[in-house]
């Protein structure tokens, strides 16, 4: 093999990776790309803990360091360490490394536990029999077996014509990595059709979609086929949240985005994400984010100076 047909060093494409995420986030903190499940993320200084919504997703860092924060635990991540969340969970977000000169900079891709399922049937992997893997979100060990595929999704975006043919083969391959990583038996359980995380995945999605319903435990139960106790338990267990914490901080973020980017009033937020009384909202909205809702929007509108609330940032 000559050197010219040598797999790039994970040192080398990294600093691909940044330069390539550094183009397209130039003036802004997050931004989307024309591959559908790819985004990319900028950060120029350390900040504090701040609330997002992580999806399912492999997330990377080509240069800085970041942590995210779910329940007591801290997932610190970096050049040298992947995040990897296996359910939509509400966390908290931390740059721990990032100058103007030097600015943090990643990359989140969405999984599609579809393919996983998919590429666990296809190479026969077995299915996990292990005890349930604690927490809904891990770190794992870069390999430039991992780096590669990454490397070629991000140079499609400057073959755009590309972008629908081979996009999807890249994604393909980047979840096969991601099987035969050292978070494989995550994914495998996240992935297995009848498990307790695949019956939670299932309860966070009825989540997202009715938030604004009364939540009926029994019948949430009931809809993933699980007994309202096995529900409380992995739940918490893989969210460290009950079902009723999780809808309630859907409802109190909905209700804030309503507020800073659709100018609802509190009320009339507090009304449309499915609360009955605007001071238990209110009560509760300062619990979350530390200041009464008025307070807050006023707040987020002067940091931001008319740009949009940072949430869903990992």
């Amino acid at each position: 093999m000559s050197v010219q047909d040598q797999p790039q060093a994970p040192l080398s494409i990294h600093a691909t990776l940044a330069e390539i995420i550094g183009r397209w986030t130039v003036g802004q903190e997050d931004c989307a790309t024309p591959i559908a499940n790819l985004t990319f993320f900028r950060r120029e200084s350390l900040t504090e803990p701040c609330a997002c919504l992580v999806e399912a997703s492999v997330i990377l860092v080509a240069q800085g360091a970041k942590q995210l924060l779910i329940g007591e635990r801290a997932y610190p991540y970096d050049t040298e360490r992947f995040l990897l969340a296996s359910l939509d969970l509400p966390a908290n977000s931390q740059v721990l490394q990032a100058s103007r000169e030097t600015p943090c900079l990643g990359l989140a891709l969405r999984l599609d536990l579809r393919v996983i399922a998919e590429l666990i049937a296809q190479v026969r992997l077995p299915v996990s029999r292990e005890r349930m893997c604690e927490g809904s979100a891990a770190l794992g060990t870069i390999t430039p077996a991992l780096l590669e595929p990454f490397g070629r999704l991000l140079a499609l975006l400057d073959e755009p014509d590309a972008v629908p043919v081979l996009a999807p083969l890249i994604e393909r391959e980047i979840h096969y990595r991601l099987l035969m990583s050292d978070q494989a038996a995550r994914l495998l359980q996240i992935a297995s059709v009848g498990s307790q995380s695949h019956r939670i995945a299932r309860a966070i999605d009825w989540l997202k979609t009715h938030y604004a319903e009364p939540l009926r435990i029994d019948e949430l139960a009931g809809h993933v086929q699980m007994s309202p106790s096995s529900l409380h338990h992995h739940f918490r267990q893989l969210t460290a949240m009950s079902p009723l914490q999780y809808q309630k901080w859907l409802r109190l973020n909905e209700a804030r985005r309503l507020m800073l980017n659709e100018y609802l009033d509190a009320a009339g937020a507090a009304f449309t994400v499915g609360y009955e009384s605007p001071s238990q909202f209110s009560r509760e909205y300062g619990r979350l984010f530390g200041a009464p809702p008025k307070r807050d929007i006023e707040g987020m509108r002067a940091r931001t100076a008319g740009n949009t609330s940072r949430l869903g940032a990992v």
